[in-house]
């Protein structure tokens, strides 16, 4: 519901501040008088465009504002979902600023003209003879017929499951196609995986390898370097051994005489120890030492395998190869996980569209059975708007494929014309048609589901007498259900609404400005009386007035 409208410096509004009833709120004004304007203002509140040419002053920025009670219109969703706070009442401003430049904001929170639109567009139905597009859109006719038939919940729930089945399917499909183009190359993943688990990789064996191999390809050089240590060290009477052993003798003749002499008898002692180890270590080396031409074959082959397989995958060191190894492992099992995955996946899908199927024959059942009841309604309502010739029937149109609607969509048919059999309405029906359809529409819903708040612009234009009348009447019931606006010329229908604001011009200084104003009791007589009578009012016209007040 609209609570607020605030409107500064758009075309001849400097300031205008209005609070539109819950109900039926009318506006009337003179022929020129800028009612039209206030429509304008608030369409930029829809998103629609706009630039400095709108502004009165051109030097100051316009600001549109619209404050909305949503507490009963379950749209929380939709502020989550854009990241949006979320207020039960949200204020919606539009900015224009002498250069042109626009700006929106939804409870302060910048946003984009497309956002901005998404969102205004539930909360307010500008309607007039020239704004009846949603006659002309397949998803508003199949709502119609929903609300009729007391499908808002299941349709809900279907769309909720239409949804994630969508986004399910999305996802099957990429993990299909990702599938697909592994499937492709998994013998070549599994091959070179195979190729390195058969190698046995192990981490520090090249190394090993390498320092094995040297060493029996030097076999002989390093024998005969190694005999020779070990003859310096214990062959002969030269050796290493027996002159520690003679300087250990001559030292001992003398320690007694210097106190160092425990200390080097000791270090010369210990030296003795750790030759004839090293002589004993050399000598067990020399011992396994030997060529073996068949063992530094095998070593050489496995180093030359090891650093092809290196430089087949690009690999500077076996811990890279390794690595190597364990990504092609894991790639190979994510390969045969995503084939579980996609099974379980379409098995789900499968569960999900065959649950659809059944609740979109059950909403496609529902739909059919109140067709015939709209046509009846429609047809009623429309005679009484003076179509007398009105024949209005729904067709239900099976689609090649489930939809976020279900299997079907709904066409409106319309013929004002006796001779005429029905056809689609936004191909036949002329604008005034289209206003009085959209008229009884919104009249045969306003008891069926929770519409935003309806403006009409001079929907009433070229209607008069009893037709006025009836059409006033339907204002007046839709207002117990809903919001109302209704910009008229019409006495009949004026003198229905609960709040009764009047525009007219006014001179201030040198420019010309459009003003508005809650009309008192007294004042509202005496606005009916004037369209009633014209220019001059008369005391006829006054009571005429009184009488239809009390009417509505």
């Amino acid at each position: 519901m609209l609570s607020r409208l605030t409107v500064r410096n758009y075309a001849l509004i400097r300031e205008l501040d209005i609070e539109p009833d819950d109900g039926l709120t009318i506006i009337t004004g003179e022929t020129g008088a800028g009612k039209s304007i206030i429509v304008g203002a608030l369409s930029l509140i829809l998103g629609n465009r706009a630039d400095s040419a709108a502004l009165m002053s051109k030097s100051e920025k316009c600001v549109v504002e619209a404050l909305f009670d949503i507490s009963d219109m379950g749209l929380g969703y939709l502020f989550t979902d854009n990241d949006l706070d979320y207020d039960d009442n949200t204020l919606i401003r539009r900015e224009i600023s002498p250069s042109g430049r626009s700006r929106a904001f939804i409870n302060d929170t910048p946003v984009n003209l497309a956002l901005l639109r998404d969102i205004a567009v539930r909360l307010v139905d500008v309607h007039s003879q020239h704004q009846t597009l949603l006659l002309h859109d397949s998803d508003f006719q199949t709502a119609v017929v929903d609300s009729y038939a007391g499908n808002e919940h299941a349709v809900s729930h279907y769309r909720e499951l239409f949804r994630s089945y969508s986004e399910k399917k999305v996802e099957y499909e990429t993990l299909k196609a990702g599938e697909e183009r592994s499937r492709a190359d998994m013998d070549y993943y599994t091959f070179q995986l195979k190729q390195l688990e058969d190698a046995g990789l192990k981490e520090g064996e090249l190394s090993d390898l390498e320092r094995e191999r040297d060493m029996l390809s030097n076999a002989e050089a390093v024998r005969e370097a190694l005999s020779e240590v070990s003859e310096t060290l214990s062959s002969g009477d030269m050796s290493v051994v027996n002159m520690l052993a003679t300087a250990r003798s001559s030292l001992r003749k003398a320690d007694r005489f210097i106190k160092e002499g425990d200390d080097l008898l000791s270090r010369l002692e210990s030296a003795s120890i750790e030759i004839d180890d090293v002589s004993g270590e050399i000598s067990t080396v020399l011992t396994s030492l030997e060529a073996d031409p068949q063992r530094l074959g095998v070593i050489t082959e496995r180093v030359d395998h090891l650093y092809a397989l290196m430089h087949k995958h690009r690999c500077d060191t076996e811990q890279d190869l390794i690595a190597t190894r364990d990504e092609l492992r894991a790639l190979v099992e994510n390969i045969e996980t995503g084939s579980e995955n996609l099974s379980l996946l379409e098995a789900a899908l499968g569960k999900d569209l065959a649950q659809l199927e059944e609740m979109a024959g059950s909403i496609a059942e529902s739909r059919a059975a109140v067709t015939g009841r709209i046509s009846d309604d429609m047809e009623r309502a429309l005679r009484s708007l003076a179509i007398p010739n009105a024949r209005f029937s729904v067709r239900l149109i099976p689609e090649k494929s489930l939809t976020a609607s279900g299997s079907e969509r709904a066409e409106f048919l319309f013929s004002a014309n006796r001779q005429t059999g029905p056809e689609p309405l936004a191909a036949v029906a002329s604008g005034g048609e289209l206003s009085r359809v959209m008229l009884a529409l919104k009249h045969l819903l306003c008891s069926h589901r929770s519409l935003p708040t309806v403006i009409f612009d001079e929907v009433d234009a070229g209607v008069s007498g009893e037709v006025a009348n009836r059409v006033g009447e339907m204002m007046v019931q839709m207002g117990g259900h809903m919001q109302v606006i209704n910009i008229t010329h019409l006495p009949q229908i004026a003198a229905k609404g609960r709040k009764h604001y009047y525009v007219y011009k006014r001179d201030v200084g040198d420019s010309t400005i459009t003003s508005i104003k809650l009309l008192s009791n007294d004042e509202r007589v005496g606005e009916i009386a004037r369209l009633l009578s014209g220019s001059e009012v008369t005391t006829a016209a006054i009571e005429n007035a009184r009488i239809l007040i009390g009417n509505g």
